[in-house]
């Protein structure tokens, strides 16, 4: 099953991306695809979609053995439970799916690329199948989400030093918005390992993200930006 493209993600590390897909809106993905399936006729259509699935692999999992249960953050990363009833990239075959939006085609160095909003994937992601999305068959109004039966709340209020306000103002990216309410998506979902989330003490984070490197602190349901370096 070779893939047939690689996902260039904001996100240049596990922490911090979003647990599932179209709680970030803001941020862009470009999904760049391999010859042969880099031609304009296997795509034919696919602008009449306003959403597409994403298939891809979970290759940066370093487990060798599968186990039967995991601990999913929506219970407070203590609880186990199966494994088939999560999400988790912890699986027998590390194949995810998520739906995103489809923000159309850009030209780069005279190749298509593909931009989709939405997504939760990791920096040079392997595709391995794109689908529509299509509403009257894919969401399903009646349905039960178990243990997740809701969207998760943002409930970390964000504060930014003058330092980071000064240099948020300052950065253009490649998203939807601001750079500075880019990072109030993520920020206020919590990114922390579930077991931080319940300490009321003051811890010190770090999270990449479009080539920068954010400088944070957690306590008490609020998290202050403190800094925001240029990688090198």
């Amino acid at each position: 099953m070779p893939p047939i493209g690689i996902i260039n993600s904001p996100f240049k590390e596990k922490f911090g991306i979003p647990r599932q897909p179209g709680i970030v809106k803001s941020a862009i993905f470009e999904i760049d695809f391999f010859d042969p399936f880099a031609q304009d006729e296997a795509f034919r259509g696919l602008e009449g979609f306003s959403h597409i699935w994403i298939l891809f692999i979970f290759d940066r999992i370093k487990r060798t053995e599968w186990k039967a249960t995991v601990r999913p953050p929506r219970e407070g990363g203590n609880k186990r439970v199966g494994v088939f009833a999560t999400r988790s990239p912890y699986r027998p075959n590390p194949i995810g799916i998520s739906a995103v939006k489809n923000e159309g085609w850009k030209l780069s160095e005279g190749k298509k690329i593909l931009l989709v909003s939405g997504g939760d994937f990791l920096h040079e992601t392997p595709v391995v199948d794109i689908k529509p999305y299509i509403p009257y068959t894919d969401s399903i109004q009646d349905a039960v989400a178990g243990f997740a039966p809701d969207s998760p709340q943002a409930n970390m209020e964000i504060f930014f030093s003058r330092e980071a306000e000064e240099k948020c103002g300052l950065i253009t990216w490649n998203g939807n918005g601001s750079f500075r309410n880019f990072l109030i998506e993520i920020l206020s979902q919590d990114p922390r390992p579930a077991y931080h989330s319940t300490k009321s003490t003051k811890k010190n984070y770090a999270l990449r993200v479009c080539g920068f490197n954010v400088l944070w602190e957690a306590e008490n349901g609020c998290i202050r930006v403190k800094d925001i370096v240029k990688e090198g």
